[in-house]
């Protein structure tokens, strides 16, 4: 019959007892388990012996105490400590500090962008294809033009209603999150280095062939590379992450995201959400502490 789990005596001499009806006969018939700290870690780890059906015993010397159990099942429990000892690693989580912005204040210059957008789409209205012409996404304007500014500019434009409306409620949401993430001025900050950087790369792309596009999905997919790069940062620099595999969990769900909504129909610009998305990666890991010229130009909705 096995013995009870007991805690000895306090006094420093206790010994583990023989158990009636069958248990060990002396101390010689007990196996050291580990050593521990305290006696919250010791009990911690008897408790998994509990759960094997053996008793243990919790004995306190100078420097902590020793977990000791029958010497005939000290191979299992090791097995099982073991296990239990790898299963716990990173557990309890730790609690993520509050960085960055609260969602209210985050919210704030957002809304103000979706209304810059608003007013913009208002005067795309009154003066049709001027605005587009002027400030849309144009390959050969920025680089044989010199109209860098096109690579800002477009992401205030929309083609119509549907398309501002789909980006401006994806935009506060994600600018949002990643102010709240960040801070309001280097969320900002980040966010049109990798929506800018995003459509330079790809009009350099398509480069010298025509490239025209607007929208603000670019940013708003630059924003989602923030947030991922950010988590993947934040993966890397845990303690006791328990290998590489944690790590591509953030990219993983990222990129899943981009893949359900950053492809659409014939006028989306898919290439400019995958660069946008890509920079924003790359500025979150860093900074979270070409088509024929005969072919008729088409404007991309991005």
């Amino acid at each position: 019959m096995e013995g009870p789990a007991s805690i000895p005596a306090p006094e420093p001499s206790a010994r583990p007892k023989a158990e009636a009806g069958g248990g060990p006969g002396s101390e010689e018939d007990l196996a050291e388990a580990g050593i521990y700290a305290t006696s919250a870690e010791g009990f911690e780890r008897g408790l998994v012996v509990l759960s094997m059906g053996l008793a243990f015993w919790l004995v306190p010397i100078a420097h902590g105490f020793r977990l000791l159990v029958e010497g005939r099942f000290a191979g299992r429990v090791g097995e099982e400590l073991s296990r239990f000892e790898r299963e716990s690693v990173g557990w309890p989580p730790q609690p993520v500090a509050e960085v960055g912005s609260k969602w209210g204040r985050a919210m704030l210059t957002p809304l103000l962008w979706a209304l810059a957008v608003l007013a913009v789409f208002w005067a795309q209205n009154a003066a049709p294809g001027l605005w587009e012409e002027r400030a849309e996404m144009n390959a050969r304007a920025v680089f044989q033009g010199g109209q860098a500014w096109r690579a800002a500019t477009a992401l205030f434009l929309h083609a119509d209603l549907a398309h501002l409306v789909s980006n401006l409620i994806a935009g506060i949401f994600v600018f949002t999150s990643v102010l709240s993430a960040m801070g309001v001025a280097r969320g900002w900050i980040l966010l049109v280095l990798a929506s800018v950087a995003g459509n330079i790369a790809v009009a350099a792309a398509y480069y010298p062939g025509p490239y025209r596009s607007l929208g603000a999905s670019t940013a708003i997919f630059a924003g989602l590379g923030l947030l991922t790069g950010r988590a993947v940062l934040g993966m890397t620099r845990a303690k006791d992450r328990g290998g590489w595999r944690p790590v591509f969990v953030p990219l993983a769900s990222g990129a899943a995201i981009l893949g359900l909504f950053g492809a659409g129909g014939m006028d989306t610009d898919v290439p400019a959400h995958a660069a946008g998305f890509a920079m924003g990666l790359i500025l979150g890991m860093t900074a979270g502490r070409p088509a024929p010229a005969n072919k008729s130009i088409s404007i991309l909705r991005c």
